[in-house]
């Protein structure tokens, strides 16, 4: 209903007083919340705030509406989401100081963290890859068929990002009971919605992705409850995704330091009339369900609450940096128990010893999905999955559309929800495109709130099969940058199966490299049992006193090519193995004993690894050293297509040259 009073129409259905009288409970409570903290911010007592005033039915509504059990993924503005989730204020309080009380030990800021505890998982700064997350969590609820709803939220603004496109892609392909929620409140930052989209209405979308979309207000609250109450309901029973448009404005600026200036005096006071709480008020005054003396006491209550969770927050003391944490808290905890291979071998291509290691680890590991283009019945481009659904079947093999940022982000929701993922790039090179969500999620999320990404992205790398710029690359080099990664890169079969076993023990992000000039070309002796290889343990291929190699992946056969032709040369050559963590000891110790290093790899020279390998030598090796560290890498330029230019490109072409002068050296 409409009274003279109250611009927003309200409809309280059958809704007991009860219900009613929650949600304004739960609008209240964020607005005194959101009231103290402009306070406290004007006092210097926290850094930053983003307002989310007139935006609490949004988040209020659609959070209540929700089963306590069903993850929601926030984002700056909606704090009523952490309040309905009964996140005690001291905790929240303590986050916002970056105090060890909150949930990122300090390390993040404000709404950025996630907690298991709360079914809460906070946004990175760039907005839209948490949609792609939503659908990994809601890909598990699927799988486990346990009837539960997902809701994510993202800004008129966050929606012109690539991450919204894939992810109601994939979302809608697969079916994945997801509540995509666009909080449409006029403006991203400064820019104004005519700036940042044509369209006229979201909704409008729905049709194109093959979903249902709906529109609602989101400055009322009942309508809000209402509407993600029903769709929630029915998403559970019949998996889907659902678009939903909420319409309301942003009464602050983007945040306090960016004010609202830009914005038209009169836009800011037609809405200010819509203001969600002052209009519910008085409307449950109108009702006869609310009294002066319930708002008094229901205010002096949350005013108590606030006041107790801030004195508390601000007594908690600031602990003094300690390194051996900080380092520690990059990795969830993982110690191998390493299983010797036994019986039988058979002798297998690199390609072979890869799907082996694949079988193995889906037979043992029962909430192991793997995603990835045309995996399922064609197998994959390079066949290591063929016959996979006829074992495992479609749910955990699945083929995904072109979509990389959604898939590994639905790769790391999937962990979220307490399973296993792999996502296999169909070449390294298109990497690129989830490169944000390795970065920026996988990544850092154990450091920032304890939560690991179970996750192992295997990437079909190298040059050497005339290919060209874009199926070719060495980009290892820009995960090994990357705490909280590790890095994987094997060069022979043996190898190859059994890190690929421990990829699937650890609980981290793996990103673990097949070099495709490999995958047909070489063969060797692969036990035919489960088995599994540590990380960061280099392999000594061969020994000598003259000089060391230190190498991976195809580079260890050019240097093993280059010692046959060079006999003379009695050399360590050491095949890394694994990238992040490398086994700085066993390099250490050979440089010490033979006193020449040369350091080899196939990626460009300007930034690769052997920049940092060189560098740990000089350091540690440097009263050893009979000759300067040599590297031999790629040159600095794409990688060309014809032969010839790609094996003048490649390091092999000139690594002998570079082995013999530092022998001679």
């Amino acid at each position: 209903m409409i009274t003279a009073t109250t611009p927003i129409r309200y409809d309280r259905k059958k809704h007991k007083d009860n219900t009613l009288i929650a949600l304004y409970k739960g609008i209240l409570k964020p607005r005194m919340i959101e009231e103290k903290m402009l306070l406290l911010l004007r006092q210097g007592k926290i850094s930053k705030w983003f307002s989310g005033i007139g935006q609490e039915a949004t988040s209020v509504g659609a959070a209540t509406a929700l089963e306590k059990d069903e993850y929601i993924l926030p984002m700056h503005r909606n704090l009523g989401v952490f309040t309905s989730r009964e996140i005690p204020l001291n905790r929240l309080f303590s986050q916002f100081q970056g105090k060890p009380g909150g949930f990122t030990k300090g390390r993040d800021r404000s709404f950025h963290f996630g907690t298991q505890e709360y079914k809460i998982i906070g946004m990175i700064s760039h907005l839209g890859p948490q949609l792609g997350l939503a659908d990994g969590i809601a890909l598990g609820n699927l799988l486990k068929k346990n009837n539960k709803a997902t809701l994510v939220y993202t800004g008129d603004g966050g929606a012109s990002e690539g991450d919204f496109h894939e992810a109601l892609n994939v979302a809608a392909v697969w079916d994945l009971p997801v509540i995509f929620v666009i909080e449409n409140n006029g403006y991203g930052l400064s820019t104004p919605s005519n700036e940042q989209f044509r369209c006229k209405q979201f909704i409008d979308k729905g049709i194109g992705y093959g979903m249902e979309a709906f529109q609602a207000d989101g400055n009322n609250i009942l309508e809000v409850y209402d509407t993600v109450k029903k769709i929630a309901e029915s998403i559970r029973t019949t998996p889907r995704p659902v678009l939903l448009e909420l319409i309301t404005f942003r009464m602050r600026g983007h945040e306090e330091a960016s004010g609202t200036k830009y914005v038209p005096k009169e836009l800011l006071e037609t809405w200010g009339k819509k203001d969600p709480l002052n209009n519910y008020e008085r409307f449950l005054l109108e009702e006869g369900v609310l009294t002066e003396k319930m708002i008094e006491d229901f205010r002096s209550g949350i005013k108590e609450e606030i006041e107790k969770g801030l004195e508390i927050a601000f007594a908690e003391t600031l602990p003094p940096p300690n390194t051996e944490m900080e380092l520690k808290d990059m990795y969830a905890p993982f110690e191998l128990d390493e299983t010797k291979p036994s019986g039988n071998k058979t002798n297998k291509r690199f390609i072979d010893a890869i799907s082996d290691g694949l079988r193995f680890a889906m037979r043992k590991h029962g909430n192991l999905v793997l995603m990835g283009q045309d995996i399922a019945e064609y197998g994959g481009v390079f066949k290591i999955t063929e016959g996979f659904v006829e074992e495992f079947g479609k749910k955990r093999v699945r083929n995904t559309p072109l979509c990389e940022s959604a898939i590994v982000g639905s790769s790391f929701g999937l962990s979220i929800n307490g399973m296993k993922a792999m996502v296999e790039m169909q070449f390294a090179d298109f990497v690129t495109e989830g490169f944000n969500q390795i970065i920026n999620n996988l990544a850092k999320s154990h450091y920032r709130w304890g939560q690991n990404a179970d996750v192992v992205i295997r990437m079909p790398t190298g040059a050497g099969v005339a290919a060209g710029p874009f199926h070719s690359q060495s980009n290892e080099a820009w995960f090994i940058h990357t705490p909280g990664l590790k890095v994987v890169y094997p060069a022979f079969p043996v190898d190859a199966k059994g890190l690929l076993l421990t990829a699937f023990e650890d609980p981290n992000p793996v990103l673990f490299f097949e070099h495709k000039a490999l995958y047909r070309s070489i063969n060797d002796d692969v036990p035919d049992d489960y088995y599994t290889i540590p990380f960061g343990k280099a392999k000594l291929i061969t020994e000598g006193t003259d000089l060391t190699i230190v190498t991976y992946g195809l580079g260890v056969h050019w240097a093993l090519e280059a010692l046959k032709q060079h006999p003379e040369i009695k050399a360590d050559l050491i095949d890394l193995r694994t990238l992040l963590p490398f086994d700085k000891d066993a390099v250490i110790t050979s440089v010490n004993k033979t006193g020449k290093a040369i350091v080899l790899h196939e990626d460009t020279l300007t930034g690769g690894i052997g920049g940092e390998l060189a560098a740990v030598i000089s350091e540690y090796c440097f009263e050893h050293l009979d000759a300067p560290v040599i590297r031999c890498a790629s040159l600095d330029t794409p990688v060309p297509m014809n032969a010839d230019l790609e094996a003048n490109f490649l390091a092999k072409a000139r690594f002998e040259k570079k082995l013999v002068e530092l022998w001679e050296y």
